[in-house]
């Protein structure tokens, strides 16, 4: 019937409920909210059984058209939410997925919700035979450039607005975490007082969840704080934060900053490379102190220290945290 976006869903939906729709992506928030969408419209529509099915290994196909065939005396119509976590429903599955479509009706509605399908699997016979039945929604990932402009969208959508810098310093601390970036505005409509949010606003915001934070460590390191930096360490430490997401902070800076090294060699401004301005000198005097040779070396002990996490013996996660950190700092190794 269709092949569309999430933000084809809403009018997609009002225009009537198919027997079929095919949730396919990586983005765990978007696929969430186009489930709730989807589950909300059919229960308006009388939906009010709903059988949840999890396609793991050695899934028993025959639950699927069982559950087709069997609705309680309670209710006239039911949900079939059916999650596929591998992507691949391989020949039993196929078969099944086929047969069902072939018996769509409209007292069942399938949910099928699964990782995003590349070109052979959208060319399937199993998608294509609910794809002729139903929607399928695809949902890609919001990269890095377009992060702002959806972080925008979000904040009006919710009756906010924002100065640019604000906008691109959420965008920056999630990362591309599209989850990470709803929690941060859910919690501005709580603390926002005005009705534009200022850069100002937007840092204390993103920042107020611990007294240590992980950006603010980065920050100290890259202006060659390293006593700041190793105390911020310590304080995120004693706050619980865990190793993973402190050594995840550092290791994406580094990565960062031997880009914008390149880059910077090619003639390209700092002012382009860096949209936040508070932060231009920070990365430009690291980038002035750190050779990208160091910087290489500093990713290599951040693969030692992911290992380390990952239960090898050969040092303590939280040493090979304060040694990069002091590196990052322009500062050797103790």
């Amino acid at each position: 019937m269709a092949r569309i976006n999430p933000r084809q869903l809403a009018q997609n939906l009002r225009q009537g409920l198919a027997p079929i729709y095919v949730v396919t992506g990586d983005e765990p928030l978007l696929v969430q909210e186009c489930c709730d969408s989807i589950r909300d419209a059919a229960r308006k529509q009388g939906f009010n059984e709903r059988d949840l099915l999890h396609g793991e290994h050695n899934f028993d196909w025959g639950q699927l058209l069982s559950a087709a065939g069997s609705l309680s005396l309670f209710a006239d119509k039911k949900i079939i939410e059916l999650r596929l976590p591998g992507g691949k429903p391989g020949d039993k599955g196929s078969k099944a997925l086929q047969e069902f479509a072939s018996m769509a009706n409209e007292e069942t509605l399938l949910l099928l919700v699964l990782p995003r399908l590349d070109r052979s699997q959208l060319n399937s016979k199993w998608v294509k035979a609910l794809e002729a039945k139903g929607v399928l929604i695809q949902i890609w990932p919001v990269d890095a450039a377009e992060m702002p402009r959806w972080i925008h969208q979000r904040l009006r959508a919710n009756g906010l607005d924002a100065e640019p810098e604000a906008i691109q310093i959420l965008a920056e601390r999630v990362e591309g975490n599209l989850l990470a970036a709803s929690q941060e505005i859910e919690k501005l409509k709580l603390l926002a007082q005005d009705s534009v949010i200022s850069a100002d606003t937007m840092n204390n915001a993103v920042a107020s969840s611990a007294r240590y934070d992980v950006f603010g460590l980065i920050d100290k390191a890259l202006a060659a704080d390293a006593a700041g930096a190793v105390k911020t360490l310590q304080g995120l430490r004693a706050e619980g934060v865990e190793a993973p997401v402190v050594l995840w902070a550092i290791a994406r800076e580094i990565r960062s900053l031997l880009d914008i090294q390149q880059k910077l060699d090619q003639g390209q401004p700092i002012n382009r490379l860096v949209r936040i301005q508070k932060r231009q000198p920070l990365v430009q005097g690291a980038c002035q102190r750190l050779h990208p040779r160091h910087l290489e070396n500093f990713l290599l002990r951040a693969r030692a220290v992911d290992n380390a996490i990952k239960g090898g013996k050969e040092m303590d996660p939280w040493a090979g945290l304060l040694e990069l950190t002091l590196n990052l700092s322009g500062k050797r190794s103790i």
